[in-house]
């Protein structure tokens, strides 16, 4: 108990000295995990061992992609494809649907990439789609977050559904129907959420452009089709790589060497890069220096590579201290049928940040007491599976180095962050236990 009250003082500790305080967000997540860890009684090694490995883990993944993302982002802007591209998506779904499209784009692209990529690759359009049709970042950039959120936590191929699918002995291919049936009509209220709540708050996506400057850019834009590409060839190159892991296609030799290399994230942005720098009509490699685009948007970069940082710290402290057995161990007895698992994955996901961990400690927690739940069935098992992803999902916030991601790319302060994707997302967690347990009642 005094673990978790401990831990519910660092949550409100670390939201109080940035949104109140005006604390330097990696500062206030550094010191707040320093202090959790002193508190919890753990050792000092061990205290430094996870400071150094949440930030290191934390960026060695996550770190490059953003990099690679924003200079893409970029190029798009200043080619004028980014508008390009966002002319063309208008003409095919009009401007009043611009925020469903991109939740739809959300979910069905991150089901076979990380979600986090997904953002940072789609960022740049949903940018410009914002602009165009005239709507706030805040609304349009939530709704793709809770679209490629459900994705990510309920439908394989993403690594937690698959591991908790494997644990529990749920039949894959149920695992992934159920995940899209009950996935995308969660998706819906939480964007809803995001229309009404953001239309409180506005985000210009653009600043820096009226109406035109973007005129003169399309104007000497590149085609659609050219300004697509660094968008969806990497996506095309991720989907491979994952999809032949999966089906086991190409297991050996160079094909296989082939597909895991160039489907591997970071390459897969590189080779989109590649295409990005096509886009200018002249000055490619200006554009590369440190007063070039490219330059400036490594300051923007390097500062949300910082704060995402500093939420892996705190992530990996609160791991460190034992916090999700602590959970497990209070939640594990109760018979709540499939509450259980969303329960007990929710509470590990809003303790340490990680949906991955959250889905695979709840699998192993469950998976001997499906008999006493009463859900041993092909079934059962495969909603226990949706269940845990709907928990995974719920109220992202500052320990999880997605909110980060997502709130510094869409230029969020912490507080609107809060108010927007943390509740956002437990609304489609919710929303998706919810399902499960109607699915459930029908069908059992």
């Amino acid at each position: 108990m005094y673990l978790l009250l401990l831990l519910i003082g660092a949550i409100v500790f670390i939201v109080f000295t940035i949104v109140r305080l005006r604390v330097d967000p990696f500062l206030a997540l550094l010191l707040t995990a320093i202090g959790f860890g002193l508190l919890a009684g753990m050792p000092g090694e061990q205290i430094i061992e996870a400071i150094t490995q949440g930030f290191g883990n934390t960026l060695g993944t996550v770190g490059p992609l953003i990099v690679v993302g924003v200079m893409i982002g970029a190029l798009l802007e200043v080619s004028g494809g980014a508008f390009a591209l966002a002319e063309r998506v208008l003409r095919m779904i009009g401007e009043k649907r611009v925020t469903w499209g991109m939740a739809l784009m959300g979910f069905i692209t991150s089901i076979p990439v990380f979600g986090d990529s997904t953002f940072i690759i789609l960022q740049s359009l949903n940018r410009a789609l914002s602009k165009r049709a005239g709507l706030s970042l805040s609304v349009t950039a939530i709704a793709l977050a809770v679209g490629l959120t459900a994705s990510h936590c309920m439908v394989p191929p993403t690594p937690g559904p698959i591991a908790a699918a494997e644990m529990v002995g749920a039949d894959l291919g149920l695992v992934i129907g159920l995940g899209i049936l009950i996935g995308l009509p969660a998706v819906i209220p939480a964007v809803l959420w995001a229309q009404w709540m953001g239309a409180k708050i506005w985000i210009d996506p653009a600043p820096e452009l009226d109406e035109a400057a973007i005129r003169e850019l399309t104007a000497r834009a590149p085609g659609a089709f050219k300004s697509a590409l660094p968008i969806f060839v990497p996506l095309f190159l991720i989907v491979a790589k994952s999809f032949n892991d999966y089906l086991g296609l190409a297991t050996e030799g160079p094909l296989h060497s082939l597909i895991s290399f160039i489907g591997t994230p970071v390459i897969a942005l590189l080779l989109g890069l590649a295409f990005a720098l096509r886009l200018p009509a002249s000055g490619r490699l200006a554009m590369l220096s440190l007063d070039g685009p490219i330059g400036k948007v490594m300051r923007t970069a390097a500062m949300i590579i910082i704060i995402t940082g500093g939420g892996g710290i705190f992530g990996m402290m609160l791991r460190k201290a034992g916090v999700a057995e602590v959970l497990s161990g209070l939640l594990g007895g109760a018979a709540l049928g499939l509450w259980l698992p969303f329960i007990v994955s929710a509470a590990i996901r809003v303790a340490q940040g990680s949906a991955t961990v959250a889905m695979i400690t709840t699998a192993a927690l469950v998976a001997p007491l499906l008999g006493d739940l009463g859900i041993d069935t092909d079934l059962g098992r495969a909603l226990v599976v949706v269940s845990i992803g709907a928990g995974a999902a719920v109220f992202s916030h500052a320990n999880d180095s997605g909110f980060w991601v997502i709130t510094q790319l869409s230029d969020m302060s912490v507080e609107q962050g809060l108010r927007l994707h943390t509740v956002a997302t437990g609304i489609l967690g919710i929303t998706a236990a919810v399902l499960v347990n109607v699915v459930w009642w029908v069908w059992a």
